[in-house]
């Protein structure tokens, strides 16, 4: 810094508050919410947040515009695309036994500012998600009654022809998002009996619909007689899975939830996977059949599974599953309106958003002023908001959660532990203390400097002490280190990774790009030129984060083949971003604006670990600490320090 020109030192201590990471409590296990959820809590939590509207309403959608019967197909990749991103989630929430999942996830590993716009793009994924899950339980009860309450509301209240918004208010899907808001108040335990009730019942539907349905199933729906299996192609089916996302955007409220788990170390990790293998088996079993019953130009997006069975002249079976629908969306609503202000109190409890989101009730144990507030959002959201324009622009920010909690497993795995030990996340921790050494057994002073040797044992554990600081966690691994030790040794723990994974991710998005866009704008050599480059690019990268050693840790759940498994759900998540409108982007960067507005404005001025460190500093300097914890040398003269 001694060589830096003037106006630079406050530029870069501001660049160092946006990148600060949070420091994790020594017993994550303590908290202010009720830990009384169990697996099978869990497991019903994150079915029936996934097992809903996409269900219901979404297998229909996207069957009749987008793809076709090949939604199955869709269907399949988008839970292979989860299930990556599920397995990042789950060993966060095995490791950090916090609320507010991505944002969380993301602030230990990658930095406040990352974690704060992934925050705020959660906060925008539940509270769309909630909104457009009432938009279709009201559409669909709606429909049981022949539209009489959207005639109504046309007729006699109000009727709209503007752009993006609905055609009318939908005074039904505020009332029921109020209501559900109502129920999450009064605490943890009433929101899971009541996601209990409703999860059986739907889950008892489902079995019915599979059963009846393949029994009235026709394979002639498929053939080409009526426009084939296919008849959107290849695109059709990339396009349909990235909405189809929709569908599978609940299992990470079982993360949101670790910090009111009993035993989150085994229950989330086990919750997650089987919770979006049923989800996804059902997915894919339902549309088989929805597209087998009846053709697929003629479903009804509204409402195709009832709308189905009304057809082949059952329309008791039609009742039956309108039934279902409705459980099976105020599940999938209870999971949104359930996770979202547990974001928002996570972030407000690191004082990044406003303090007033972060008190519990110390009756319930929840957030009240964080579900009473944002439950009213998501209300005005469902009022005047269309289905379609809320599924589209959820998409986006579920698939940018997803991308950033993958690049964060790489980055934290290759993270030294902080201090001694890690931070407890047992239910029971109780550490064994380590056993002194003896003067034999002992190779340094505390001094740092080297002692008088007793046996020859001692110079091999010296040697043993040096070769494990060389080759740590971050560093190179001892058989890569004769090739890449000049090149890469100088760095410290982590830093090659850190920056492998933003060059990964820079080249995964110019792939996808160019794989998109180029085809019939670029000239055949530049194209293939262009994707030769980025795909280089994209294996180098994964390559020099493999040479590195990475953090083992037996007591939690890790996810499989890293860095293989993230760095293929962030080439996947990329490239079906790719795959969204040019609108949905505008508008999500409008929202991030506003988000950058809050942070700059508020956040980063009272966020608690720029206050911890300030602290830090304040108390270094009484005491005459240096910034690298040597001691100062104060000279009193004529009353003054120099």
């Amino acid at each position: 810094m001694a060589t830096c020109p003037r106006g630079c030192t406050p530029v870069v201590r501001f660049c160092q508050k946006l990148n600060r990471l949070k420091t994790l409590d020594e017993d994550m296990m303590t908290t202010s919410l009720r830990r009384c959820l169990s697996t099978l809590d869990l497991t019903l939590l994150g079915v029936g947040s996934m097992v809903g509207s996409g269900l219901y309403v979404l297998t229909g959608t996207v069957a009749k515009d987008v793809a076709g019967p090949a939604v199955v197909i869709s269907f399949l990749l988008a839970g292979i695309a989860s299930l990556l991103a599920a397995f990042c989630y789950a060993e966060f929430g095995a490791r950090i036994p916090r609320t507010g999942s991505a944002y969380m996830f993301t602030y230990v590993s990658m930095g406040e500012i990352w974690a704060f716009l992934i925050g705020w793009d959660v906060i925008l994924e539940n509270m769309l998600g909630a909104a457009a899950v009432a938009r279709a339980w009201s559409g669909y009860l709606d429909s049981i009654f022949n539209h009489t309450i959207q005639n109504f509301t046309e007729t006699h209240i109000i009727h709209w022809n503007t752009p993006f918004l609905a055609h009318y208010p939908d005074i039904l899907a505020a009332g029921i998002v109020i209501s559900v808001t109502l129920f999450i108040s009064f605490g943890v335990q009433v929101s899971s009996y009541l996601n209990h009730i409703f999860s059986v019942i739907s889950l008892c539907v489902i079995v019915f619909i599979l059963v009846f349905g393949f029994i009235l199933a026709d394979p002639v729906n498929w053939s080409q007689k009526e426009g084939g299996f296919t008849p959107f192609g290849i695109s059709g089916i990339l396009s349909g899975s990235a909405t189809c996302f929709f569908a599978f955007v609940g299992f990470d409220v079982i993360a949101s939830s670790s910090e009111e788990t009993k035993n989150p170390q085994k229950a989330v990790p086990i919750a997650t996977v089987i919770a979006l293998g049923l989800a996804a088996t059902a997915y894919i079993l339902v549309s088989t059949v929805l597209t087998l019953m009846v053709p697929w130009h003629t479903l009804d997006p509204n409402s195709a599974l009832a709308d189905a069975f009304f057809r082949r002249g059952y329309s008791w079976a039609g009742v039956v599953v309108a039934i279902g629908s409705i459980c099976g969306m105020n599940t999938v609503l209870l999971g949104n309106l359930f996770s979202l202000p547990r974001i928002v109190y996570a972030m407000a409890e690191d004082g990044l958003l406003f303090s007033l989101f972060a008190r519990i009730n110390p009756v319930t144990k929840v957030p009240v002023n964080a579900i009473l507030t944002f439950g009213v959002l998501v209300a005005s959201c469902s009022l005047i908001f269309d289905l379609v324009a809320l599924v589209q622009f959820l998409s986006i920010g579920t698939l940018l959660a997803y991308t950033f909690v993958a690049a964060s497993i790489i980055v934290l795995r290759h993270q030294p532990e902080k201090g001694k030990g890690a931070a407890s996340t047992s239910p029971n921790p109780n550490p064994d203390p380590e056993p002194a050494p003896t003067e034999s057994q002992t190779i340094m002073e505390d001094s740092g400097e080297l002692k008088q040797y007793e046996s020859f044992s001692d110079k091999l554990q010296l040697v043993d002490i040096q070769t494990r600081e060389r080759h740590g966690v971050g560093q190179l691994r001892a058989c890569i280190e004769p090739y890449l030790g000049r090149l890469l040794g100088g760095f410290g723990a982590g830093e090659v990774v850190a920056f492998c994974v933003t060059t990964m991710i820079v080249s995964a998005v110019s792939f996808c790009a160019v794989l998109e866009f180029g085809t019939n704008q670029l000239p055949v050599w530049t194209f293939a030129l262009l994707l030769l480059i980025f795909s280089l690019a994209y294996v180098l990268s994964l390559a020099l984060i493999w040479v590195h050693e990475q953090r083992s840790d037996s007591r939690t759940f890790q996810v499989p083949l890293v860095p293989l498994t993230p760095a293929a759900s962030i080439l996947l998540n990329i490239f079906l971003l790719m795959k969204l409108s040019k609108l949905t982007w505008i508008r999500f960067i409008v929202w991030l604006t506003i988000g950058l507005l809050v942070y700059f404005g508020y956040g980063v001025w009272h966020s608690k670990e720029g206050l911890r460190g300030q602290q830090s500093t304040d108390m270094a300097a009484q005491d005459g600490v240096g910034p690298n914890g040597s001691p100062v040398e104060m000279v009193q003269f004529n009353g003054q320090v120099d």
